[in-house]
């Protein structure tokens, strides 16, 4: 198990990037729904941030490749443009666990 932040620390809008037991992931809220993807994108396995704790659009409504701009759901991680379109990021399970988002997988 890894524990990323506390999930008050993760404010709506804004995602956040780790090192965790999985490799690198990072974390999404969104409509007040936390979720975690391991950072990479499913077209060349690079990791998917423009900079630190960057992985969304500029309208913060979408996961964005800084590679090649492939955009992805936030909620399912699907691709909707882009080269990979069709492919998904892969989801990592975690739970709240004293109100720290923590892996479990």
């Amino acid at each position: 198990m890894t524990k990323l932040c506390k999930a008050t620390d993760l404010a709506e809008g804004t995602s956040l990037g780790f090192l965790s037991h999985v490799g690198p992931v990072f974390a999404v809220r969104f409509d007040n729904e936390i979720y975690v993807y391991k950072n990479e994108c499913p077209h060349l396995g690079v990791n998917l941030e423009f900079n630190e704790d960057e992985f969304l659009d500029s309208e913060g409504q979408l996961i964005q490749c800084s590679t090649h701009g492939a955009l992805f759901s936030i909620d399912s991680g699907k691709c909707l443009s882009g080269p990979c379109q069709g492919d998904s990021l892969t989801k990592v399970d975690f739970e709240i666990i004293d109100d720290h988002i923590t892996l479990v997988s």
